[in-house]
This record gives C-alpha cells, structure tokens and sequence, in this order.
C-alpha cells in the first residue's frame, strides 16, 4: 500500500511542524513531549501522521534514543522557516503583544542572562504574559544559531558575523576587582593585585573570559586558586576569603553587590555587548518589539 494513500501535503500543519523541530532538537520524544506541553502518546501519533505524509521514518533508534534520518535533518530547517512564515503571516499589521503567543528563545551567557534578561523577563510577563522565554547558552554564538531558527536573538560581546546578520550595540562594560571588604583592603597597587590569590570563570569544557586571555597573551599571569563555570559560583569563593575576582562591573549592581571594588590595576579592554538577529526578522513588528524591549532594560552607568 502506498504510504501517502492516506495522507498529503495538505494535512501538514503547524503542529507537525513544531514536532518535526521539537524531535530533532531534543533528541527524544520524551524531550518533544515536554517542550510542546503534550503526552508521549500524542507525539508518537502526530510523528506517525508525519511518516505518512513524507514517506520517510524520519527517527531511527540509535542505542537507547533515537536520530533524525538523513531526510529529517533537511526537512527541520524548511520546518522553522515556515513556522516563521506562519507566525508573520497570523500577526495583524499592528503587532499586540499582550496576543504574542509562543515561545521566544534568546541565547546568551550568565553575565548577560543577570544583566538583562532578568528584567527583560520582567517585561515580558507584564506585557507579553503568553509568551514563554527560553534562554539557551550562547558559548561563542555562531551565525547558524540564528540562521536555523535555534534562537530569535543572541546577546554576546562576541557577535557572530554574515551578510544576512544584523548587530546592534547594547552598552559597554568595563571590568572591575570585587573583594571581601570584612576580609581584606583593596589591591592598590599592580603588584599588590599580582600577588593576591584569585578566583575566576572558566566556561566548559576550557573556554576561558575574554580578559583573562587578552591578559594571558600579554604575559600577565595571576594566581588562580578557584575557577567556577560561571559567575553565580564566585560569591560563596569570595565571601570570608582574601580572594580577588576580576569580573564585569555590571556584575557589581546585582550578583556582586555584596563586595566592595576597584578599578582594575592594568589597562583592559572594554567589554562590548550587541544583540544579534537574523536579516529575515529585520522587519518584522514582533520582533522589532522585542528588540526595542531589551534596549529598554540596558543599564545606564553613571
């Protein structure tokens, strides 16, 4: 019997897409299920549905999960797009958004997350509530990221570069020494800041912080006793300890407020930060709203 007597191209809809996306990105139907806020009954049944329309089985076991076929993986990028196409085409010509419904992915780290997608997160709930923002690790962003639909925006001081990636600068950072004032005085001096203990970040698997590197490389050596994978673990290190960590000032007005700071003992560079999107969502007033929103949260430094 012939696969497609059943089904065609017509009974594709918006949730099929979704699930075709859903799958190939979580890698399980258990992962799909939770995402889309179904059971896994109900994804099993829509992923059959799909099987027929593409005569393609599209997931294979592997071990104990499952991989997309050769044809899935092509198929899930054509799936955002019209996914995207869709969400356009529903949208009245004056964007609401208290009737924005979905989910809004945004890539980035954890100084970016504390900095601004806490209160971006604040905004949204007041005037976008059936909106769900997910946040996803940016690492070094790449321009597929966002090319794939993996993400709507990524907010980075390392944007990733294309003919069809758009940046805007957000604000720049300069970099601060924050310390236990209960403990110990500030360093004063370049070698009083060499030759104190420090604590800092290395991201998985060993990606070190921008300044540690461009120190590193100018043959700037500290002593580091502590390294934690992100900036949350720093201020149980630094709390009762001598410790010194050389982070973000920003950092200073939330998750280090505890701790006193000074301006850093060597010259270093300023710590850029831009959101980046894709040309495709240039125009579009969701998007363009979005954007305006998290310009809107941007810290002001005195």
């Amino acid at each position: 019997m012939d696969c497609m007597s059943d089904f065609d191209w017509s009974d594709l809809d918006a949730r099929l897409l979704r699930l075709l996306v859903a799958v190939v990105e979580t890698g399980s139907i258990t992962g799909a299920a939770q995402r889309l806020g179904v059971t896994q009954s109900a994804v099993s049944h829509l992923l059959d549905k799909l099987r027929a329309i593409t005569g393609d089985p599209l997931f294979v076991k592997s071990g104990r999960g499952i991989v997309p076929t050769a044809h899935a993986q092509a198929l899930a990028p054509q799936a955002r797009e019209l996914l995207a196409q869709l969400q356009a085409f529903a949208r009245h010509a004056r964007f609401d958004p208290a009737a924005w419904r979905g989910v809004l992915t945004i890539a980035a780290n954890d100084f970016q997350r504390e900095v601004l997608l806490v209160p971006l997160a604040a905004r949204l709930r007041a005037q976008a509530p059936g909106l769900v923002l997910r946040v996803l690790p940016s690492d070094v962003p790449t321009a597929e990221m966002l090319r794939s639909g993996q993400c709507q925006l990524v907010v980075s001081p390392r944007p990733p570069e294309g003919s069809d990636i758009v940046q805007k600068r957000l604000f720049e950072d300069r970099w601060r020494v924050f310390y236990d004032p209960a403990v110990r005085a500030a360093p004063a001096t370049r070698r009083e800041w060499l030759a104190a203990d420090h604590a800092t970040v290395v991201y998985p698997p060993q990606r070190r912080m921008a300044l540690d590197e461009t120190l590193a490389a100018r043959g700037i050596e500290r002593h580091f006793v502590v390294t934690v994978p992100g900036f949350a673990g720093l201020p149980a290190f630094l709390r009762g300890t001598p410790l010194l960590a050389t982070v973000p000032g920003l950092l200073g007005e939330g998750l280090m407020r505890e701790f006193a700071s000074v301006a850093v003992p060597v010259a270093c560079p300023p710590l850029p930060m831009y959101m980046v999107w894709h040309l495709r969502h240039q125009q579009d007033a969701a998007h363009r709203w979005l954007r305006e929103e998290l310009a809107a949260v941007v810290p002001v430094r005195s």
